[in-house]
């Protein structure tokens, strides 16, 4: 329910309109008390998505906000859908990278604008 919301960033569909996040893409598994992984594979609409780590960004801020429990995080992109997945995967799973693009004030509005609820 948290992610469904997600606006694509180029397209004024959600990433679950697109097909980009489905109910059957997230996996939560219970780690210790109270703490839980959550895993996301999310499906860009093109193998050669300029937006897929963007897409991988925004799932990330919008989970770390809302998630009401001790988590850790992994999102992936679906195994075979993209043509540099593996670069992304590391890009969106890396603490430090991420930290960085959220200093960028123009990368922080767009993910700002992709994961704000609307009215």
């Amino acid at each position: 329910d948290i992610i469904r919301t997600i606006r694509d960033p180029e397209k004024p569909n959600t990433l679950e309109e697109l097909e980009v996040v489905t109910e059957s893409c997230v996996q939560v598994q219970e780690i210790g008390e109270d703490e839980y992984l959550v895993i996301i594979r999310f499906t860009p609409t093109v193998p050669h998505c300029s937006l897929a780590t963007l897409i991988g960004l925004c799932l990330r801020i919008k989970l770390q906000r809302c998630l009401p429990f001790r988590h850790k995080l992994e999102i992936y992109i679906s195994e075979g859908t993209h043509s540099t997945e593996e670069d992304i995967n590391k890009q969106i799973n890396d603490k430090e990278r991420v930290a960085a693009a959220m200093e960028n004030p123009n990368l922080r509005e767009i993910v700002e604008q992709c994961v704000t609820e609307p009215d």
